[in-house]
């Protein structure tokens, strides 16, 4: 299946990120621009897939985690200013019969990303 989805997990408390905010945008004339804003739910995912495969297209493409606000929002006493805020990943979609999944993994202090399956 084609298209781009994303999966959240928190592991500083050992769960799924649900809830966290992430905003989608594709590269054109050299600057982003904003497509949509999705939500995780309660296992950390998106509802849908971000880029569904029937609107799949080679290009690049930005999603921007909003991990401050997530952790903001779980209410732990964390150092202000945050150590990590808004956390962008750029990738390039190159093959649009493939599948990208961007998977995050954070804490309040560390963020991993790779090309998932």
């Amino acid at each position: 299946m084609a298209g781009i989805s994303t999966h959240v997990l928190d592991i500083a408390n050992g769960k799924p990120g649900a809830g966290m905010r992430i905003d989608f945008s594709i590269l054109e004339n050299d600057t982003y621009r904003f497509v949509k804003t999705v939500w995780t739910n309660a296992e950390g995912r998106t509802d849908e897939p971000i880029l569904k495969p029937e609107e799949a297209k080679a290009g690049k493409f930005e999603l921007l985690f909003h991990v401050d606000a997530y952790y903001d929002g779980l209410k732990k006493k964390l150092p202000q200013p945050p150590f990590v805020e808004q956390v962008p990943v750029r990738f390039t979609v190159f093959d649009v019969t493939q599948h990208f999944h961007v998977p995050m993994i954070c804490t309040p202090w560390n963020v991993t990303t790779y090309h998932g399956s």
